[in-house]
């Protein structure tokens, strides 16, 4: 294996410095748990690990010489960082998108450092299309339609549960999330809905039917 330059070393570095903030400034931009300098970590990180898997042993005789085996550790490695920004409240998992991209920012820092230029910066391109595009088609298809929430304190009781959520189907209401935390002392349930509303959905009837709803001790709503 040829020797590399120290030109070169520094120029794959940059180059995954600013792939890796590119992403994590997307990333910081939504305040999401892993921003824009863990993004550049992982990024400058994985390359460096990948220019002293194919570069540092170089002249050193061993018996199986294996670039890919670092690699191997940096994609297995980055599953216990991406697992720290998964947050789970009651119902709630969020930070998949954000685990999903330290991911793929390792792989990007991989292929810099290999010399792969061509692949890292397409890499880049393709995933910060997806996080910024396709974000923005989520947020315009979530927000064309009215969403609110509401705080529910139910009885807990079997079937207590169901009996609401076919209240909401039936008034054409989609829940988009459910928030739960059981009050056992009391023996009840506190219930934080997201709902996708009809444009011409009657809210304040279909409150007030809910209210009425055997087992529904009270509802906070929105307004």
């Amino acid at each position: 294996m040829a020797p590399i330059s120290e030109i070169d070393i520094v120029l794959r570095l940059v180059i995954s410095c600013l792939l890796g903030g590119l992403i994590g400034f997307e990333r910081e931009s939504l305040d999401r748990p892993a921003g824009l300098r863990t993004h550049i970590l992982v990024c400058v990180g994985s390359t460096l690990m990948m220019l002293v898997s194919i570069y540092g042993f170089t002249g050193i005789e061993t018996v199986n010489k294996d670039p890919g085996r670092i690699a191997a550790q940096v994609i297995s490695g980055i599953g216990f960082l991406g697992a720290g920004t998964i947050l789970r409240e009651g119902l709630t998992v969020t930070g998949l998108t954000t685990a999903a991209s330290l991911w793929v920012v390792a792989g990007i820092g991989l292929a810099i450092g290999a010399g792969l230029f061509f692949t890292g910066i397409a890499g880049t391109a393709l995933v910060f299309l997806t996080l910024v595009f396709f974000g923005q088609v989520e947020r315009r298809h979530w927000t064309s339609k009215s969403r609110d929430k509401i705080k529910l304190i139910i009885r807990d009781q079997p079937g207590q549960l169901g009996q609401v959520g076919m209240f909401f189907g039936q008034h054409g209401i989609g829940i988009h999330n459910i928030t739960m935390h059981h009050i056992h002392e009391q023996k009840v349930i506190k219930l934080e809905f997201a709902l996708t509303i009809p444009p011409d959905a009657d809210m304040v009837r279909i409150f007030s039917e809910l209210t009425e709803i055997d087992g529904v001790i009270s509802i906070e709503k929105p307004w």
